[in-house]
């Protein structure tokens, strides 16, 4: 497969952050939670992988998926270009449906990077997609949020601006994602200007761009290059953005839209069927993975056919549904063997992988939450997840943006990343010195390689009390959402912005101006 090499040269809008890249600073952070600027570089994962599926196993998968795409076929829904490109590709097209000859999508995909840079603004906070590299993003999409007085309510811009402002200061948060919550109070045609907005000036951080009509993508695409400049945006990937299938096999003239805005510009897009598996995929692991496979295919090469090289993603959102309501269900097994077999194949295919997160049904930052999170983000991360949307935040299904949810989380991504750093081997960690200082019957409190250690040694969570019963009762009695809350109300307190060049500013402040100004608000 091909690599994407990045022009060498330096996004324009951004400046050296604060916090250190990797390093003694890196490694405290992850072992305490760290704090607002003390930023995490993303993951390079030193464990391994788990694999569900042999040899055999894949190779059925995918002769099944190839079948699929030949006999069934997908529906390219109102796009008119999009079935001629897969018209001269060679791909048999009846109507909207296009059936594909066995292997053309595959072929057409060795065209995309295995491992692509996606840019900041910050060059500092810039991510590797792909390889051995995970990212951290937070939720994406929920109308309404779970907010710090505990009321449910629609989701507003200053919600919003909040949650990106949140996962600007979260250490273990390696992307400032992209819809965090849908700001309701804003006109439809024209939110998405405010929230590309909020990610390039309260992060300097990676981000999302707007999928919900071309034009929006084309927006986003031109806010980036008054940042990044023009001929930086067109030889480097400085957003990446979601483009779910319509499942089963059907791709809409909404995405498809977006996805050629994207790929034509070399700007990723994560190509995803959305599954609730046994409503939108059979109800078996075997036959969810085959569907997804053929779905990717279709939707990943087709950007290979608008522009050669494209960043492309291979990815899945999986879950189970109650065969007795209907309603998903989130932490279950089958999903999991899901996103750690769609991994495997993403792997063979040669794409970077996206799935999983901290996903959960209950409706507050609970037991079940809990539960439901820690099953679905351990999967994804010993599956080998290159981006890892719904990192921090989700509730209800993916319904809500919880303020304490996404602090206990983010608590809880320091501790996967600490997780993913594998067994120190160096001299240091050996502790051999230790083990002969301290010889049989003793201890190792006050040993020398524990004092030089004892700051780094583990991972201290910020959010679980593990004092006494007695010191719990004198502080409070609180418990961890308390916690949570305290905490996310301290962080948005001393937020400040990242720097940013004042005629930058100034040119994204111009262009949503203008961009407004040029049609009427519309809220449906």
């Amino acid at each position: 497969m091909g690599e994407n090499v990045a022009v060498d040269a330096e996004p324009t809008g951004g400046r050296r952050g604060r916090g250190e890249r990797g390093g003694a600073a890196a490694r405290r952070a992850a072992r305490s939670g760290g704090g607002p600027g003390q930023q995490l570089t993303y993951i390079r994962r030193k464990v391994k992988v788990y694999e569900v599926l042999d040899d055999e196993g894949l190779a059925l998968i995918e002769k099944n998926a190839d079948t699929v795409l030949e006999e069934v076929g997908i529906i390219f829904r109102d796009d008119p270009e999009a079935l001629q490109l897969w018209k001269s590709a060679g791909a048999d097209v009846k109507g909207e449906r296009v059936h594909f000859p066995r292997g053309l999508p595959r072929s057409l995909l060795k065209t995309a990077p295995k491992v692509f840079t996606q840019h900041a603004r910050n060059p500092e906070r810039s991510v590797e997609i792909g390889g051995d590299a995970t990212v951290f993003a937070p939720v994406y999409g929920p109308p309404f949020v779970r907010d710090l007085d505990g009321k449910r309510r629609y989701a507003t811009i200053e919600d919003f601006r909040n949650f990106v402002k949140l996962s600007y200061m979260a250490p273990s948060m390696h992307h400032s994602g992209g819809t965090v919550c849908e700001p309701v109070d804003v006109p439809v045609n024209k939110r998405h200007l405010d929230m590309i907005y909020a990610h390039l000036r309260y992060s300097d951080k990676p981000f999302m761009g707007s999928v919900t009509a071309p034009e929006r993508a084309e927006d986003t695409v031109a806010m980036a290059k008054i940042v990044f400049g023009d001929e930086f945006v067109e030889n480097n990937t400085v957003t990446t953005s979601l483009i779910n299938a319509n499942s089963p096999m059907v791709f809409d003239e909404t995405m498809l839209g977006a996805l050629k805005v994207y790929a034509r510009h070399n700007q990723a897009t994560i190509v995803t069927p959305f599954i609730l598996a046994g409503a939108m995929s059979p109800v078996t692991v075997a036959g969810t993975l085959t569907q997804i496979l053929a779905e990717v295919l279709a939707g990943a090469a087709l950007t290979q056919l608008v522009r050669p090289g494209a960043p492309v993603l291979f990815g899945t959102f999986a879950s189970s549904i109650s065969m007795q309501s209907g309603a998903p269900t989130f932490g279950t097994p089958e999903p999991s063997l899901v996103s750690y077999g769609a991994a495997q194949l993403a792997r063979r295919l040669g794409l970077p992988f996206r799935t999983g997160g901290s996903l959960c049904a209950s409706k507050i930052a609970d037991a079940q939450a809990a539960y439901e999170s820690a099953n679905t983000l351990n999967s994804t991360l010993l599956a080998g997840t290159n981006f890892v949307l719904h990192a921090a935040g989700w509730l209800e299904g993916g319904l809500v943006s919880g303020y304490e949810k996404f602090m206990m989380d983010v608590d809880q991504l320091g501790m996967a990343q600490r997780f993913a750093e594998g067994i120190d081997l160096s001299e240091n960690g050996q502790a051999m010195d230790a083990i002969r200082q301290v010889g049989p019957g003793s201890h190792y409190l006050g040993c020398d390689h524990t004092q030089a250690n004892f700051q780094t040694a583990f991972y201290r969570s910020t959010i679980a009390d593990n004092n006494s019963y007695e010191q719990w009762l004198a502080e409070g009695e609180k418990t961890a959402a308390q916690r949570a809350n305290e905490l996310a109300r301290r962080w948005l307190e001393s937020y400040e912005a990242p720097a940013i060049d004042p005629g930058i500013d100034e040119g994204l402040k111009d262009f949503v101006a203008k961009k407004k100004a040029s049609m009427p608000d519309a809220f449906t």
